[in-house]
């Protein structure tokens, strides 16, 4: 199965974003080869300019002390397994206490390595990091697959609180709705929401299918077509398709 996750507000958007690039970094820097390092590099600065923004932390702590209180109001619900409420609160206050804890903007050690700041302003030159125009990068890049990996840990270790934060919201958010099996019609499905609210959606569908879902949404709606690239045309299904969805919201 395939999992494809559409956000309903630019929370949770920006929310998806830093999930996928903290784990695309970290699967680089476990690499050892020099250039999965440098890939590495690049995503950091992808993840600083998306984790950078200043209202950013505390909009995660907002959420995050809304979802205690939530989890606050369930204490002695008989319907509530009460050591899984216990274990998911004491999460939530860590991840609140990290964040408390991490102190000025976030990312704001590495904007003021003006090492890391120059590979930054010469990425935005195609080919523009050449041994002769970093020459100090070119002999980083020789180092120790160790020491590369030190330097990269430690990069993005600023970044650990935040990603503690966006890692409770959204696994509390995957875990908040309840899949149903759905049919779209000759690839077309649509469905009115009246009143449902919801902040993703998850759809899965089975990797045998050529198709992949185009998903638009509003507070009213939302329209999938399935569709595939054929060549450098894109085909609309006319088969009728089934997968599974998932309307995510706490």
């Amino acid at each position: 199965m395939i999992c494809y996750e559409f956000p309903l507000n630019e929370r949770v958007r920006t929310l998806l974003r830093i999930e996928k690039l903290y784990e695309r970094a970290q699967y680089f820097i476990s690499k050892d080869d020099p250039e999965a390092h440098h890939v590495a590099i690049l995503t950091l600065f992808e993840v600083l300019e998306v984790a950078g923004r200043a209202d950013l932390k505390s909009e995660l702590m907002q959420e995050l002390e809304r979802k205690k209180h939530q989890l606050d109001a369930l204490k002695d619900n008989p319907s509530v397994e009460q050591r899984t409420l216990v274990a998911i609160n004491r999460e939530t206050e860590e991840a609140i206490a990290d964040l408390l804890h991490s102190s000025g903007k976030t990312g704001q050690e590495l904007r003021e390595n003006e090492w890391l700041m120059a590979i930054r302003q010469r990425t935005a030159i195609p080919g523009g990091i050449c041994e002769f125009d970093l020459p100090s990068y070119h002999h980083w890049m020789h180092l120790p697959p160790e020491a590369r990996r030190h330097d990269l840990d430690e990069w993005l270790s600023p970044f650990q609180p935040l990603r503690r934060g966006v890692r409770l919201i959204l696994r509390l958010l995957r875990e908040s709705g309840k899949m149903t099996q759905q049919t779209a019609h000759k690839g077309v499905f649509q469905q009115m929401l009246a009143g449902r609210q919801a902040q993703m959606l998850r759809l899965r569908i089975d990797d045998n299918y050529a198709y992949s879902p185009e998903i638009s949404a509003n507070k009213y709606a939302i329209n999938i077509r399935f569709a595939s690239i054929s060549g450098s045309r894109r085909q609309l299904s006319d088969a009728d398709i089934d997968f599974e969805l998932t309307f995510c919201n706490v």
